[in-house]
């Protein structure tokens, strides 16, 4: 590690924490960005905060340093929040699987809860590379929690499915989550139940999005509101997903998926494409008049950085986004408007 960076690093996280604490709630039950460090001056770095569970991410950084590092920012962190009671380290370069799902470093067993806008959310921070529940995506799940009341969701590339329960929790009649992976998907069942949501109102399968897009065309189902947040990149024997090149592509396969004046909700994290590029493309989309502008959605302020903590830029401008996660939210018209039940034309 640099030793000057090493040095600075006590004085950056302190004025970093400094701005977040408003963000803490007496109950120490929420979830937030503390640094940021490619933005905020330290770029091997990142640190969460999960409930009372400080996770601590390194990159390009060998296992030594990354240890070192770890304990550091911990021992930072203790001294100021005497109530955290685990914290972990995430070696996101280690070729050790073990490594990269996380060490505890100090304390206990890492939290298996949070609660977000009276949300309550079941954890695993150990289960994959990252923490399992994406801190850039709260406004959408805010977003979601407002507008889902009576609506039907598809939650596309669902993960651990917290875009899905927030829906929920804010009235949805019926959430469907597909992800590959059936393990992930436990986890919105169990956020299901600390919240004390009907279960049977969220189906959960473990299912490719590109052979699920075509199977639900074919029994011509659709829903009110589809979410589409894939993964930066993927391949799979049956499709890819390529968030630099493959956006129009994706957004194809799920536009037929939405109801008649339904929303469609694209959410793009692609470090390297500007905001003016993704927002040409998603413009070139809507020249045919079936798809239309909604709103932008900011990211919260602990995982952006603030103005007065901020060091670096990212490498391309999300503008006119504020954060190289970029939500959109579109609406539908389909060109050909499903009779509702009374066999009247929705057009």
């Amino acid at each position: 590690m640099d030793r000057y960076l090493s040095a600075n690093l006590p004085y950056l996280l302190m004025r970093a924490l400094q701005k977040r604490l408003p963000l803490l709630v007496e109950t120490h039950d929420t979830a937030l960005r503390l640094f940021n460090g490619f933005y905020e001056g330290f770029p091997s770095l990142v640190v969460d905060l999960y409930a009372r569970t400080l996770v601590v991410f390194t990159q390009k950084l060998g296992a030594a340093d990354s240890f070192a590092l770890g304990r550091t920012v911990a021992d930072v962190y203790l001294a100021e929040l005497d109530w955290i009671g685990c914290a972990l380290l995430k070696q996101r370069s280690s070729k050790d699987p073990a490594a990269k799902q996380g060490t505890v470093i100090h304390g206990g067993l890492p939290d298996t809860c949070i609660v977000e806008n009276s949300v309550r959310y079941a954890l695993d921070l150990r289960m994959n590379q990252d923490a399992g529940f994406y801190l850039d995506t709260a406004g959408l799940r805010a977003w979601l929690k407002e507008h889902a009341t009576d609506k039907t969701v598809l939650n596309t590339f669902a993960y651990t499915g917290s875009l899905g329960v927030a829906a929920l929790a804010g009235g949805a009649d019926r959430v469907t989550q597909i992800d590959r992976n059936a393990r992930f998907l436990q986890l919105a069942q169990a956020s299901l139940s600390l919240n004390g949501l009907d279960i049977t109102r969220m189906k959960t399968t473990a299912v490719d999005f590109f052979v699920a897009a075509g199977q639900m065309r074919r029994r011509d189902e659709s829903f009110d509101i589809v979410i589409l947040d894939p993964p930066y990149f993927s391949v799979t024997p049956r499709g890819r997903v390529d968030q630099v090149k493959e956006t129009t592509r994706l957004i194809n396969k799920a536009r037929p998926l939405v109801k008649h004046e339904g929303c469609l909700v694209v959410v793009n994290n692609a470090l390297f494409l500007s905001g003016q590029k993704y927002m040409r493309e998603l413009e070139e989309l809507t020249e045919g008049g079936f798809l239309s502008f909604e709103s932008i959605m900011p990211v919260r302020e602990d995982v952006t950085g603030y103005t007065e903590t901020i060091v670096n830029q990212p490498p391309a401008d999300p503008a006119p986004f504020n954060h190289p996660t970029k939500i959109v939210v579109m609406g539908v018209k389909q060109k050909q408007a499903k009779s509702n039940s009374t066999g009247q034309e929705l057009e």
